[in-house]
């Protein structure tokens, strides 16, 4: 008993630990993309330079840019008057980042983060389209980080280029000011990096979850049982929980720090003495642009998933209709057949018809296609009514702290927003 024992603990344990990548392992490339970003920490030496990396370029180079370089002395298209407030917003936001991946990825590991571990108990759809999804994340991670990086490469060159006789340096002018704009720009990809490497893993996970609901709706489709159709819900349900608890603190400071970081340039830039232009007021501009770019994608990841999940009622809901109808029909002596649409007021349309003109507006869960369910009737009304009410009073989604991330929140959170921003611009520039 005691071997038995150990060996299942044994067992577990290599089932926790993290795999050592190979030129087979799925996650390498992935695994590869950490190593030269500098954010993997799977051993003592990567640790340290991962760390020294986000101290260089988050604080390092950031203090040093606006302590030297945010002089008063410049003048008026090479003035800085944002530049602390970029670095701030940037800086802590890109700290947030590294901090919430560093502490993911040394808990639990990068197979087990990303729900690799638990790939071998889903079918082929969902493991070859996961697959697709994760190899697609790092071009999803380019479209967002390189149009970034080329504007601010553009500004900086800029910058330095035609104010090198202003700029202070050391030594020579031109090795200097080439030193000193590399190392922002150095700073400036390390740091949008980071952020949207998290968003977009966040964004992986999430798809993860919707590529299973997709594959769990399928049980409508075949004469399933009660008891496996809800196993697999709660199965669904735990992990969404999981995504949840691990995200939670990160969406909700990621969105305060996004906000205060909006509010603080209304603030700033509705000033009297404000000065607004391409030049002065752009790279905050790029700025409020990426850090909304990365909260779009998470609320846009939890809106969707959340709103998939709770499409698995209005199916089930469809479901148990269908299955009434028809065992009413069997109960009467009639063959259970698809009516003819010929005879009927309104037509009923299945599948691809000439009547279904909906195209991709149609969700693949919650679509207006009848189930046939002349298959399903030997499941129960009592069992049917009570999966349906289970689904009516279990409604999964993403959560921060109790608070369900769907549409209505949304909705909540754009209104006291506009709220707040409406009456900020009351108070600077007098709207009443």
């Amino acid at each position: 008993m005691g071997d038995a024992i150990e060996g299942l603990l044994t067992n577990r344990r290599k089932n926790l630990s993290r795999s050592i990548s190979h030129a087979q392992d799925e996650l390498h490339s992935f695994r590869s993309y950490l190593k030269w970003m500098c954010v993997d920490q799977s051993s003592c030496f990567r640790a340290c330079l991962s760390w020294s990396m986000f101290v260089l370029f988050t604080i390092v180079v950031p203090a040093i840019s606006h302590f030297v370089l945010a002089c008063d002395t410049f003048d008026g298209t090479h003035k800085r008057p944002y530049d602390g407030l970029v670095q701030l917003s940037l800086s802590s936001v890109a700290a947030l980042s590294f901090i919430c991946l560093s502490s993911f990825v040394k808990k639990y590991g990068l197979r087990r983060f990303l729900f690799f571990d638990k790939l071998c108990d889903e079918s082929e759809m969902v493991r070859s389209r996961y697959m697709e999804q994760l190899n697609r994340s790092l071009k999803i991670l380019s479209i967002f980080v390189l149009p970034c990086f080329l504007v601010e490469s553009a500004y900086k060159i800029w910058w330095y280029a035609s104010g090198a006789s202003q700029i202070p340096f050391l030594g020579n002018v031109y090795l200097s000011d080439t030193v000193a704009c590399i190392m922002e720009l150095c700073s400036w990809l390390y740091r949008t990096t980071v952020i949207f490497l998290v968003c977009v893993l966040f964004r992986l996970v999430c798809h993860l979850q919707i590529l299973r609901l997709l594959d769990f709706a399928q049980v409508f489709q075949t004469d399933s049982d009660v008891d496996s159709v809800l196993a697999e819900h709660l199965r669904i349900r735990k992990h969404l929980r999981i995504i949840s608890h691990r995200y939670r603190a990160f969406i909700l400071w990621f969105l305060i720090m996004v906000t205060g970081s909006q509010f603080a340039s209304l603030l700033m830039t509705t000033k009297p003495s404000a000065v607004v232009n391409i030049y002065i007021a752009g790279e905050l501009a790029l700025c409020s642009m990426t850090l909304v770019a990365g909260l779009l994608i998470l609320l846009r990841s939890a809106t969707k998933i959340t709103h998939k999940a709770q499409a698995v009622t209005c199916l089930a809901a469809k479901w148990h209709v269908c299955a009434t109808v028809d065992s009413f029909d069997v109960n009467d002596g009639e063959t259970p057949r698809i009516p003819d649409a010929a005879g009927r007021a309104f037509p009923i349309c299945h599948g691809e018809s000439d009547c279904d003109d909906a195209g991709d507006e149609e969700d693949d869960l919650d679509n207006s296609n009848l189930i046939p369910a002349y298959a399903y009737s030997t499941i129960s009304f009592q069992k049917r009514q009570a999966l349906v009410n289970y689904f009516e009073n279990n409604r999964a989604g993403i959560t921060v702290f109790g608070f369900t991330l769907d549409r209505s929140t949304l909705h909540t959170i754009f209104g006291i927003q506009l709220s707040l921003v409406l009456w900020l611009l009351g108070k600077t520039v007098g709207l009443s």
